[in-house]
């Protein structure tokens, strides 16, 4: 299927990214935590973002058959769920309300699913671009 993602789409990955970066970096912001938690869960957060486009594009590499390595893929899954679990251990430990715990947790989540819909995005319509340079 060589079909470019719609604009409305492409605008919803990009928003659901924005809104579960920003709320999550808003939220350690006004938090009261001390500077090396807010370290902690912000370095969770772009590990985490790194990991999922990596896995995204392990998997879909494999998938359209170009060549991966089995330790790139192997370490692009360890990645993404090392960086979950550190989140849940992190929030798990921490002196947060529930409602707080929660809305780090979806923020968290909501930016790492926005992560790997705008890589899905970008590269459907390379793929797209490639083959309608290539006629």
């Amino acid at each position: 299927m060589n079909q470019k993602p719609s604009n409305a789409f492409v605008a919803a990955a990009w928003i659901a990214l924005g809104i579960g970066m920003i709320g999550f970096i808003v939220g350690l912001w006004r938090s009261d935590m001390l500077l090396n938690e807010k370290g902690y869960y912000f370095t969770v957060l772009m590990f985490g973002l790194f990991a999922v486009i990596s896995l995204q594009k392990a998997v879909r590499d494999k998938l359209e058959g170009i060549p991966v390595t089995e330790i790139y893929y192997g370490l692009s899954w360890f990645s993404t769920l090392l960086t979950i679990t550190l989140l849940v251990i992190g929030l798990w430990n921490a002196t947060l309300l529930p409602s707080e715990k929660g809305f780090y947790a979806f923020a968290f989540l909501l930016s790492l699913f926005g992560a790997i819909t705008v890589q899905k995005n970008t590269r459907d319509s390379q793929i797209v671009n490639k083959n309608r340079d290539s006629e």
